[in-house]
């Protein structure tokens, strides 16, 4: 006779232990400890111009800072929760920087660093630094790496630009605070250039940088002309998948003086290409033409990668102010709309002219569909269809007013006036300029893009920026609604040709569960009298079957094993092996697979005195529930004592 163990609690203690364990291994081998040098562990060390940047994809982030210290310097980074009392612990995760010293108008040095291996929905908090030398701790939080999501687009803060650094920051600051306040869950901040207004002047990058919230959002930067006359730019940003060929310079002879670079990233279900629109001449080996070559290099690599193609560059083409007729906007009206339209791309950021606009649907560089009528708020774009934005100042530090068109026609580079509406310029569904500071807001949805423009000021009649009192539409001391107003609202629906696609989310599977139970009550398996039989003796039963459920969505393989401890009476014992099963599956299901049969050890062997396995379940198994048994055959020297015999079958889950 002998006792079943039931499991201990409930059927998974040695399944969760061991995932424990190696879990705690696991986080324990992933920290890189990078030691100071002697020279400067003991320093004082100061770091400034901390900024979060976007990464190759949402698992990633990138970080770049100024420092004091030409030292080796690396990122922590750990989930918050796992802090206590503020400090970081084992679980942190450290990324070695890399950087140079800054040229001497900037002082100090930089240091970049790439941070990979994100989580989804976590918050995760980092400081930049060496032992005993670090920074603050900042914070982020990662949102679902699929679905919808929303990101912000910020035109020209240009700090600097009104002569006035803090109320120009004042106004950045301000409009930061109104855009995350409305949107929390914004999960990109987007540049359309010119950060500040002279590339090395630290003062405005400092009023530029001071936000918390550019250490707390990504920030994609883009750079503009007033950025690239130096080498701020690239020493306070590291950008992903950044190709810093000549090309993609304004002057390839002054590439150690200025910045440049074009680059792309993919977010959830968008390509997203930023290119450096300074480099404009193609004489020099470099604008247009090269640009137009990396858009589309990168579109035939990634495209399929994505839903959504969004370009971002800071010379706005379809523009209606003080840069609506630049030579070089007439140019590229030419050179970029057929490229963009033959390689799908839906939505075209901008900057640098300083007022709100939002093009028709625009096809080939013409308009593309005769019946779209202005501030039309909802688009169904044919093929080729592309919609091109134009960013306000984000700080209020510069406005430029609304031109007027002229004769030279109603498609490519001409700056005619659209028949529907001959005031504004023939490309333009929209144009607004309020003296007001904005911001774009854009919606990535399933099947469709929703962009907004909103206002982050109000038109109060003060002076704002350095530029003339009035406030208003076109000119006009029309007062305009206040801070969070939508100037500008259109849906985009991507086109899908005539054919019909078909798209289904298949949501986080939940975990489920492994466990064992004994299947009714677990009483005693008694297996009465031992009969003599050939000179031993035998006894025969079954155990009290089990009943193994798994729920688990990884349908990752499962195992029962069990083993026998030694008979025993009071001070009289036998062993173990003299025990044997043939085990079965009762009902199927699971996966279950009965384990071998064991016969009893009286002729030689282990019997059940070592596991065993009583049944099992390959990977890739389907969920479900079985029951197992297993028949006992149990034989006995003739010449053992007397007595009644106990003892404990003792069943063991693994589940990986």
């Amino acid at each position: 006779m002998f006792l079943v163990a039931p499991p201990r609690p409930a059927g998974r203690a040695a399944r969760w232990l061991s995932t424990v364990a190696l879990t705690a291994a696991l986080a324990a081998g992933s920290v890189i400890a990078v030691a100071p040098s002697a020279a400067h562990a003991a320093d004082p060390v100061s770091y400034t111009g901390i900024v979060l940047g976007v990464g190759s994809d949402e698992t990633q982030r990138t970080l770049a800072w100024y420092t004091s210290s030409d030292s080796a310097q690396v990122v922590q980074v750990a989930p918050t929760a796992s802090l206590v009392n503020g400090e970081f612990g084992p679980s942190v995760t450290t990324f070695s920087a890399t950087g140079a010293a800054n040229i001497a108008t900037s002082g100090g040095y930089n240091r970049h660093a790439v941070v990979s291996g994100l989580q989804e929905n976590t918050q995760y908090s980092y400081r930049v630094g060496s032992a005993g030398n670090w920074s603050t701790a900042y914070s982020f939080k990662t949102q679902s790496f699929e679905g919808d999501f929303d990101f912000l687009f910020f035109g020209d803060p240009q700090i600097g630009a009104s002569g006035n650094t803090a109320q120009d920051g004042a106004g950045w600051a301000d409009t930061l605070n109104v855009a995350l306040n409305a949107s929390p869950n914004a999960e990109l901040l987007v540049s359309g250039g010119d950060q500040v207004e002279a590339a090395n002047t630290e003062s405005q990058w400092d009023a530029f940088l001071a936000p918390d919230q550019l250490r707390q959002y990504p920030w994609a930067a883009t750079i503009g002309n007033h950025d690239v006359g130096g080498k701020a730019y690239e020493q306070h940003f590291h950008t992903p998948n950044t190709d810093y060929s000549d090309a993609y310079y304004a002057k390839a002879a002054q590439k150690s003086t200025t910045s440049g670079g074009d680059y792309w990233y993919i977010y959830k279900d968008v390509l997203f290409i930023d290119l450096n629109s300074n480099s404009y001449d193609s004489a020099t080996g470099g604008g247009d033409q090269a640009h137009v070559q990396y858009v589309t290099d990168v579109v035939n690599a990634h495209g399929a990668d994505a839903k959504y193609k969004v370009l971002t560059y800071h010379h706005s083409i379809y523009s209606a102010a003080a840069h609506a007729k630049d030579k070089d906007a007439k140019v590229r009206r030419v050179d970029f709309p057929t490229v963009f339209s033959d390689l799908g791309v839906d939505l075209v950021l901008q900057g640098h002219d300083h007022v709100y606009t939002r093009s028709y649907e625009i096809n080939d560089g013409a308009k593309a569909n005769a019946d779209e009528v202005p501030g039309q708020n909802e688009v169904f774009v044919g093929e080729g269809g592309v919609i091109y934005m134009t960013a306000n100042s984000a700080s209020g530090s510069k406005y430029y007013d609304i031109s007027a068109p002229d004769a030279t026609g109603t498609s490519g580079a001409g700056n005619g006036g659209d028949p529907l509406n001959p005031a504004n310029y023939w490309y333009n569904s929209v144009q607004n300029q309020e003296h007001v500071r904005g911001y774009v807001k854009v919606q990535v949805k399933a099947d469709e893009l929703v962009v907004e423009g909103i206002r982050s000021g109000t038109c109060d009649a003060t002076v704002e920026g350095g530029q003339s009192s009035w406030c208003g539409t076109a000119g006009s001391s029309t007062a305009v609604d206040g801070v969070g107003s939508v100037i500008d609202s259109v849906t985009i629906h991507p086109f899908h040709g005539n054919s019909e696609e078909i798209q289904v989310t298949v949501p986080t599977a939940a975990p489920g569960e492994f466990g064992w139970t004994i299947d009714g009550q677990n009483g005693l398996v008694d297996l009465g009298t031992a009969q003599e039989s050939k000179g031993s003796l035998v006894a025969n039963g079954e155990i009290n079957p089990i009943n193994v459920a798994d729920s688990r969505s990884s349908h990752a393989p499962w195992s029962l094993t069990a083993v026998v401890s030694d008979f025993s009476d009071g001070g009289k014992t036998f062993s173990g092996s003299y025990l044997g099963w043939t085990p079965k599956v009762l009902i199927p299901g699971a996966g279950a697979v009965a384990g071998a049969p064991v016969a009893s050890g009286y002729f030689g062997g282990s019997g059940l005195s070592v596991s065993r396995a009583l049944g099992s379940a390959a990977n890739g198994h389907e969920k479900g529930s079985a029951l197992l048994g297993a028949d006992l055959d149990l034989k006995l020297p003739a010449g053992t004592e007397k007595g009644s015999y106990r003892a404990t079958l003792t069943v063991t889950a693994l589940a990986g």
